[in-house]
């Protein structure tokens, strides 16, 4: 039996699932929510299986719920049930720990279809859910194009020198290298000074 919360600020689409999960045998709603806040309650009151959820919502919204959900319950799965498309949307419900992603213009066969595929440890997009171009977006942005500067900073971060030593060697002020470092950081898709040097060492001969 499939335990099932439900978090939508519009009640009549929460009625509406409850409708079509009425017969199902192997699924059990065990509360809704209007809001991200009472959602929260539910699932650390009543701990079910899979979490329906909107983004946008009162109190908190359901990015920031799914994350709080993931850290208190890892194993609890979580579906964002929403209108918005876009592919940052995707990705940040996805960061933040969600195993799927439907659009509310699904057929609530396919809502059926998610619970379902995404309790069993499985990941499920929507037909109309562009997996993709987040994945595309993410390797653009891991592989950004560096400032032919920043490919001499980079080179010199891979002989080991610091920034004062690299400002000295190149006349340019200590913190513009500092700056030149955090933007390469943000441009390569790293997560700070150790993967720069890192990144830099596995590229140092080909620069």
């Amino acid at each position: 039996m499939i335990r099932l919360a439900i978090a939508e600020d519009h009640q009549s689409l929460i009625d509406g699932i409850e409708l079509l999960l009425k017969y199902e045998e192997n699924i059990s709603i065990i509360g809704t929510a209007n809001d991200g806040e009472k959602l929260i309650d539910i699932v650390r009151l009543k701990q079910p299986h899979v979490v329906l959820t909107d983004i946008r919502m009162p109190k908190i919204d359901g990015i920031a719920a799914t994350k709080i959900i993931k850290k208190e319950f890892p194993h609890i799965k979580v579906i964002a049930f929403t209108m918005f498309e876009q592919t940052d949307a995707i990705e940040q419900m996805i960061n933040a720990g969600a195993s799927g992603y439907i659009l509310k213009n699904s057929s609530l066969e396919e809502v059926l279809n998610a619970i379902n595929v995404v309790s069993k440890g499985e990941t499920y997009f929507g037909k109309n859910v562009n997996v993709n171009a987040i994945n595309k977006e993410s390797s653009t942005k891991k592989k950004g194009k560096l400032t032919k500067r920043q490919i001499e900073i980079l080179a010199l971060v891979a002989q080991g020198k610091t920034s004062r030593e690299i400002a000295e060697q190149l006349f340019i002020g200590v913190q513009t290298v500092d700056t030149h470092r955090k933007n390469m950081i943000r441009i390569l898709g790293l997560h700070g000074k150790g993967e720069l040097l890192r990144y830099a060492l596995e590229k140092k001969y080909n620069f």
